[in-house]
């Protein structure tokens, strides 16, 4: 590889795994699910009268893993994101704070409207920020939102977007009455230099042909990862969002070819392959764990 050729960032997480916040017992279980980052809600998840104590029991579970040894396996698992409940509502403020905690990694944004309350939570936590994009307000503001420095990702709330619309999807369908709007977001995080941002969950729990197809739509208009509701959703999106063998294959075949002619235009499987392409198949393979 050309010296002048910049390096690629990390395979992107592709499973955010929820788990409720006033159920502490199940986090340790959804770290080692195998998701890539899981979220503990104290949003949608965790009724109204609930909400302080499952903050309290969420600080005690964060208390005990920064307590614990590396041998003991402290940071072992899945990155930990919280979902804080919504900007305007009375439990903001006590959540931002819980979240100044060290052993948060980062905050997902409910209901997101506007660089205020985003730029609020960043300035407050200190922390990377992911907005979900869940209503009318928020698609038109999407844009500025996505620009706002300590966004790292967009994720598309699905099911609330279309209660606050009025759409009434088809059942069993492909969603087809959201795609103007997951368009936008994809449009969005690109302009932005974002990765392909996460879309909204399948709500079919044990329904893993639809999950499938949920997911397949997922990746074909351009998002990167989807959320789950249940750790039985996470094999079947990962294997989706994941390189496929075919694709694996293109791209070494891609990258020996490259590298063999020195950097400059070669034809590989009667295509031309220049840098766009390189860099393209170095990604595949970056994304596949083949590339350090």
């Amino acid at each position: 590889m050309s010296s002048s050729t910049p390096a690629l960032p990390p395979a992107l997480p592709r499973t955010y795994l929820f788990v409720p916040a006033d159920h502490p017992e199940r986090i340790a279980k959804a770290r080692a699910s195998g998701a890539d980052v899981v979220i503990i809600d104290l949003e949608d998840a965790v009724p109204p009268d609930a909400k302080p104590r499952a903050r309290e029991a969420l600080a005690q579970v964060l208390d005990q893993a920064m307590a614990q040894t590396p041998t003991q396996g402290a940071g072992s698992g899945a990155v930990l994101l919280v979902r804080i409940n919504a900007a305007g509502t009375p439990w903001f403020e006590d959540d931002l704070e819980l979240c100044r905690h060290p052993g948060v990694d980062s905050i997902m944004l409910p209901k997101a409207e506007g660089i205020d309350e985003v730029c609020a939570v960043v300035e407050t936590t200190f922390k990377d920020v992911i907005p979900i994009i869940e209503s009318a307000r928020g698609v038109h503001e999407t844009a500025q939102v996505a620009r706002v420095p300590g966004v790292v990702r967009l994720a598309f709330g699905s099911v609330d977007l279309a209660l606050d619309l009025g759409i009434d999807c088809a059942p069993e369908g492909e969603e087809i009455e959201l795609l103007p709007f997951r368009a936008q977001l994809v449009l969005a995080a690109r302009l932005a230099g974002l990765a392909a941002p996460i879309d909204g969950v399948s709500t079919a729990i044990h329904d893993l042909p639809r999950l499938q197809k949920d997911a397949e739509r997922s990746r074909r208009q351009g998002f990167g990862a989807k959320l789950c509701i249940h750790p039985q959703q996470i094999a079947t999106v990962r294997a989706v969002f994941a390189p496929s063998a075919e694709r694996v294959a293109w791209a070494q075949r891609v990258c020996a070819a490259f590298d063999a002619a020195g950097g400059a235009a070669v034809a590989v499987d009667g295509q031309m392959v220049d840098l766009p392409v390189y860099q393209r198949a170095r990604a595949v393979l970056r994304d596949a764990g083949l590339l350090g």
